[in-house]
């Protein structure tokens, strides 16, 4: 069985930008996509997480060389509310 997510998004985490992609679909299966481009400042970082709360994604899956994660890993930690 394949477990697909209705509302889902991947990021490419490079230096000074990050590529989001957001698919979402239907029940009827069809899929709409979006790919948009932000920078890596906080206040970039805090558009795409508004940018992915506009759409009510359910999971996000990253991809990223290991230094430049943490910054999105916390903002992905503050936004769901795990930050202690």
């Amino acid at each position: 069985m394949d477990v697909r997510y209705q509302r889902c998004a991947g990021l490419d985490v490079h230096k000074r930008t990050v590529v989001a992609c957001v698919r979402l679909s239907t029940a009827a299966g069809a899929v709409q996509q979006e790919v948009r481009t932000f920078g890596t400042m906080t206040a970039d970082l805090l558009a795409l997480s508004d940018w992915l709360a506009g759409f009510g994604i359910e999971q996000v899956a990253m991809e990223s060389t290991g230094v430049y994660t943490p910054p999105t890993m916390l903002l992905k930690r503050c936004a769901s509310g795990s930050m202690p």
